[in-house]
């Protein structure tokens, strides 16, 4: 994708218009087709020949040059509106460093030490150690102006802080390692993640911000979804969460970093089945994203409604969660794309599980972008869930040829990803699938259900009990072969499968 397209993207709709604003000011001339050129390239499509377009005629070289200069001015634009919106306390403290380096130019000591003082206890209280550590810095190269200033407690302070900043540095390297193991498609990575602790002495939870603490439960959350095992992290995670809750007294202060880490826990007590739990921290998150005048409220309803619904759902309460996502205002969160798509195809699931196909069918045909635009947005295994439960709704409203040509493309699209990261499951689950729909009646054969027994061994497709570590996900595709075995609604058969 052309790589202006790609910056495009990342704007609003409001951010967009302001924008072309901001082009029409900075323009000197009536003639300028930058304007014209971002308008062009505001596309998921590819654009052939857009020197054409633009010109009339072939002008590779302006037109390079006119894409240059559009680049640098959406990110002048991009960098303008971060300084010019920013409120957040790193910049207010930045800001108040820099004006306490400004009085020190000057020799107006006074206001000097004072200014920087106030920034000094600002980012005490954000835990932010990096400002610290130019703010000791700038101290003690003043100190000798200040007899109230004991350099060799300052100094004291000073190296407290640079073991704080190492720590810091240290869960950045521990963070890029598991990222690394991550994309090698590491199986043991629980080891991993505990040698790493380990290995950068990342395990005095106590001396760790918010934000590492945070940290360290979001990639032990990546953890977990690529292993499918939730409950092989959990006891890691409530134990993270117990010393970030020991942090009482300053936990107004990181209250971003306290809702998404409230969304991890619930969020993993979800995913192993414990539902009540996960809506108890569900309504702490609440509680959070309502405090200090709902500062935060916007940036995480679309994930905490997600949840939310997730929960009601898998608890028999479908209607509710039905009507929940059928109300939410997606317009209004659209920029958070990822959990509106995830929206989306949980009703498209409800939607099945109830038989309410025409609705589910009405879903799909919304969902109009290509699989390439959906991974870009949403990731690989939010497309397969889609494409899966697109097979399903087409066998069901038994159109034939919408399902031959449904299975061939998954096939061809998804087979090398799931073999290469050992998700054949998925693959004996399709072939599964497309023998009950070319033969219905196999379902009260033994040959069928043995061939499940043996393609689907030890899961839940088959047994009375279901494991703590199955995905609850995977759950609600092999209820539907589950269903058609035993002849009972995809729905009860579902929750049948949570208990």
């Amino acid at each position: 994708m052309n790589t202006i397209s790609s910056i495009i993207h990342t704007l609003s709709n409001e951010e967009k218009r302001s924008f072309v604003v901001f082009l029409k000011k900075k323009n000197k001339r009536n003639d300028t087709k930058n304007i014209q050129l971002f308008k062009l390239l505001d596309t998921y499509t590819p654009i052939k020949n857009p020197d054409i377009l633009i010109y009339g005629k072939k002008s590779k070289g302006a037109y390079h040059a006119l894409c240059k200069r559009l680049h640098d001015t959406l990110i002048d634009f991009i960098a303008s509106k971060s300084f010019e919106g920013e409120t957040s306390e790193e910049f207010d403290i930045l800001k108040l460093l820099i004006a306490s380096r400004i009085f020190f130019e000057q020799k107006q000591y006074k206001i000097a030490f004072k200014t920087i003082r106030k920034a000094e206890k600002k980012a005490i209280d954000y835990s932010l150690f990096s400002i610290l550590h130019e703010i000791y810095y700038t101290q003690i190269q003043y100190a000798h102006l200040n007899t109230s200033i004991s350099l060799k407690v300052l100094l004291k302070t000073f190296e407290k802080n640079k073991k704080a900043l190492q720590q810091e540095e240290n869960l950045n390297l521990f963070y890029a390692t598991i990222q690394n193991e991550l994309l090698q498609q590491e199986t043991e990575i629980l080891p991993i993640i505990e040698n790493s602790l380990s290995k950068y002495n990342i395990l005095k939870a106590e001396d760790l911000s918010f934000r590492s603490l945070f940290r360290i439960l979001e990639i032990s959350t990546k953890t977990a979804q690529l292993m499918r095992n939730y409950n092989a992290i959990l006891p890691f995670i409530e134990g993270t969460y117990r010393k970030i809750d020991a942090h009482d007294k300053t936990i107004s202060k990181h209250l971003f970093y306290h809702i998404q880490i409230l969304y991890f826990v619930a969020n993993s007590y979800f995913r192993n089945r414990d539902f009540n739990t996960s809506q108890q921290y569900l309504s702490l998150m609440l509680v959070q994203m309502k405090a200090q005048k709902n500062r935060y409220f916007k940036r995480f309803f679309a994930q905490y409604t997600l949840l939310l619904a997730f929960n009601l759902n898998y608890t028999g309460q479908a209607k509710s969660a039905i009507n929940l996502l059928e109300t939410f205002d997606y317009k209004k969160y659209s920029e958070h794309t990822s959990y509106l798509l995830d929206l989306k195809l949980s009703l498209l699931v409800y939607y099945f599980q109830q038989q309410y196909f025409k609705a589910a069918l009405n879903i799909i045909n919304d969902l109009y972008h290509s699989d390439q635009w959906y991974t870009q947005k949403a990731g690989i295994v939010w497309v397969i869930k889609k494409n899966l439960i697109e097979i399903l709704l087409h066998i069901e409203l038994d159109h034939l040829d919408l399902v031959d040509s449904r299975v061939t493309s998954f096939r061809k699209k998804h087979t090398p990803y799931l073999k290469k990261n050992n998700e054949t499951r998925t693959l004996e689950f399709l072939k599964l699938v497309v023998t009950y729909y070319n033969n219905p009646k196999i379902v009260h054969s033994t040959e069928f259900t043995d061939s499940i027994k043996k393609s689907l061994k030890n899961s839940h497709a088959t047994n009375e009990s279901v494991k703590p570590e199955e995905d609850i996900f995977e759950m609600s595709f092999y209820a539907w072969i589950k269903s058609k075995v035993e002849g009972t609604p995809l729905y009860n058969t579902t929750l049948e499968l949570m208990r």
